[in-house]
């Protein structure tokens, strides 16, 4: 019994000895003293600074973490941002990085101990360098999806596709921060038939875009009955064409307050009214809302909203290829919708035929405010079908321009129309035209009245085009018009590659979806750039990145030909010294980003993309006009 009860009492006083022992050997915290050096800071640039400081203590092992704090607010904690040092010493030497250029800085070395309140030093402050242009540039990083997508055209690569397979877009910036862009049933290879009609994907940036589907299923049910109720109208038997044989063509999507977005969409009827020899079948023009774009199935359709309209009253046998002579006067495609600046809602619609028609539509419905007629019989029976905007030809039904997309610029306090002309494989191309009423007149920049007497819209927005080193575009128009709510306007369109491009089957058939940045001229036109948006920091251009070699294109008319560049050269004593101006001069207005020549052009310049270049990288680019000219350039690395 006393053997256990010693050896009890000997085990107890080992435990309680050891215990002892191994808390004498960890740092007393209220005996640990620290002190910080007043930091001092170097290596100053844009976006980071060097900050050393010394720490002094008598107990090191006790110093949990270690580092600089910081904040644009003076007195700064360790709630606020900080760098700490990871490995051992006293010293610290650390760079802040991802600081913000021309921005006052306060910081403050620190130390902390288990159990104790930190421990800093004195603060310090230093404001960073202004923003290096170069330094910036540098980070860049170009887009590097290729142009010619064939070996991901297939629907099961539409994960992949970004802007590839894109025709006719649209593009609405929604409530939640994303472009959504819907667009014609068209692709390489006819990728699209198998995903529904009117196919969407969305972008934060306007360049990475992300698929997101077709947002109708099928051929919307209000279709063939009223196809056949008008025939029934028009004396002519029902018909039953199969599904698969309608054309889905050309939505327009917009906003029209929060938590309300319209989509206009055309709907084009196969076959002949009455057999040979008689005019083609009509189109319809239809409509779908949503709440919220990022619901790609939630497009509900509304119905039918309008359709060909004729004055030849019943005399449809015109010969289907009687272009001049056709049939409709106005062509129930091609839709485009604006709210106007004193809140009325108008349709904006039509393709070759007669010209470019609008209709007042209600607010709250979309359908037509007032009810339209039997869509034949004179032309003062079917006024309410439309009121004339623009026309290429009058008295002509071969126009060879459509797609039209309104907007207005509070900025200038116009309207602009533009359109799509000629042929849309190799030569179509944008025009653009203005007015300061809804309803016109439309002039061109010549001062062309397109409304009353129709004529060549001028200026040209974009043309088939070719930089060197590269194949260029074609077929660049039909496009969307839409802004970020900053200021920055932008362009959307296909553009296809040329013809017979030796290695890519049906080369003409890669259609590539195009955003451009859309600068504004002193006079207030519109001037698309020559290079796609590619997100390039838009950093201030200095006069001293002007000098030197430019590829230079004049832009003027020349149908289905690609115009070429040549080169220009501009020099520091402000002279044209090579290219098509040479013995001009020239002047810079930095603040708004233009040059003018001594021959009367200017042009507006942006940093964008130089797509050709190889690996790609930034350069600045330039467009601008004269009253019946076009001029694109590129600055050469």
């Amino acid at each position: 019994m006393k053997f256990f009860k010693w050896t009890l009492l000997l085990f107890s006083y080992s435990v309680l000895s050891g215990a002892c022992s191994s808390e004498s050997n960890e740092p007393d915290i209220d005996e640990t003293t620290i002190s910080i050096s007043a930091p001092s800071v170097s290596n100053v640039t844009e976006d980071r600074a060097t900050i050393i400081a010394t720490i002094t203590t008598n107990t090191p092992s006790a110093i949990l973490k270690k580092g600089i704090c910081y904040d644009t607010q003076s007195n700064p904690t360790i709630s606020n941002r900080t760098v700490e040092m990871s490995s051992a010493g006293l010293s610290l030497n650390l760079t802040i990085t991802e600081l913000e250029p021309e921005t006052k800085y306060y910081a403050k070395a620190f130390a902390t101990v288990a159990n104790g309140n930190p421990v800093y030093s004195t603060e310090i402050s230093f404001t960073t360098a202004a923003r290096s242009i170069t330094s910036e540039l540098d980070k860049y990083i170009a887009p590097s999806y290729p142009d010619d997508y064939t070996s991901i055209a297939d629907w099961s690569n539409r994960s992949q596709w970004n802007l590839a397979n894109v025709h006719d877009p649209s593009i609405v910036l929604a409530e939640d921060g994303y472009y959504y862009m819907y667009q014609t049933d068209a692709s390489y290879g006819n990728a699209h038939e198998y995903g529904g009609h009117f196919h969407c994907r969305r972008s934060k940036d306007l360049v990475n875009w992300e698929y997101m589907g077709g947002t109708m299923n099928s051929l919307p049910g209000w279709v063939i009955p009223k196809l056949n109720e008008i025939r029934k109208a028009m004396g002519l038997n029902e018909v039953q064409p199969a599904i698969n044989t309608f054309g889905y063509w050309a939505p327009c999507v917009r906003k029209v307050r929060n938590g309300l977005y319209r989509m206009y969409y055309s709907i084009v009827c196969p076959g002949l009214l009455n057999g040979e020899n008689t005019w083609g079948e009509r189109a319809f023009i239809g409509m779908m809302e949503n709440t919220d774009p990022a619901n790609n199935g939630g497009w509900e359709d509304k119905g039918y909203v309008i359709t060909n309209a004729s004055d030849k009253e019943l005399n449809f046998n015109v010969k289907p290829d009687d272009w001049t002579n056709c049939y409709y006067k106005w062509n129930a495609i091609d839709p485009s919708y604006i709210i106007d600046k004193d809140g009325k809602h108008y349709l904006v619609y039509g393709s070759w035929h007669s010209g470019i028609a609008a209709l007042e539509v209600d607010a709250a419905t979309g359908k037509p405010l007032n009810t339209l007629p039997k869509p034949w019989g004179t032309e003062e029976d079917i006024a309410p079908y439309g009121q004339l905007l623009v026309t290429r030809q009058i008295g002509n039904r071969w126009q060879a321009s459509e797609g039209p997309e309104i907007i207005y610029n509070p900025n200038t306090g116009y309207y602009y129309l533009f359109m799509a002309y000629d042929a849309l494989d190799v030569p179509y191309n944008t025009r653009v035209c203005r007015s300061q009423s809804i309803l016109g007149p439309y002039l061109g920049i010549d001062g062309t009245d397109l409304t009353r007497f129709g004529g060549e819209m001028l200026p040209i927005v974009t043309h088939p085009y070719k930089f060197s080193n590269s194949n260029g575009w074609v077929g660049i128009a039909h496009c969307a018009i839409f802004d970020d709510g900053n200021g920055n306007w932008y362009y959307a369109s296909q553009g296809r590659l040329p013809k017979d491009i030796p290695g890519i089957n049906a080369s003409n058939a890669v259609m590539m979806g195009h955003v451009r940045s859309i600068k504004w001229t002193s006079t207030g036109w519109p001037v698309v750039m020559p290079e796609r948006y590619g997100a390039v920091p838009q950093l201030p251009i200095t006069e001293d990145e002007l000098t030197g070699s430019w590829e230079h294109i004049d832009l003027s008319y020349s149908y289905g030909k690609q115009k070429t560049s040549n080169t220009m050269t501009l020099s520091a004593d402000h002279k044209v010294t090579d290219g098509s101006w040479k013995g001009a001069t020239w002047n810079y207005d930095a603040d708004n980003q233009r040059i003018t020549f001594s021959n009367g052009v200017e042009v507006c310049l942006q940093r964008e993309v130089d797509w050709e270049a190889s690996p790609r990288t930034h350069t600045i680019v330039y467009a601008g006009y004269t009253n019946s000219k076009t001029y694109w350039g590129k600055k050469k690395k």
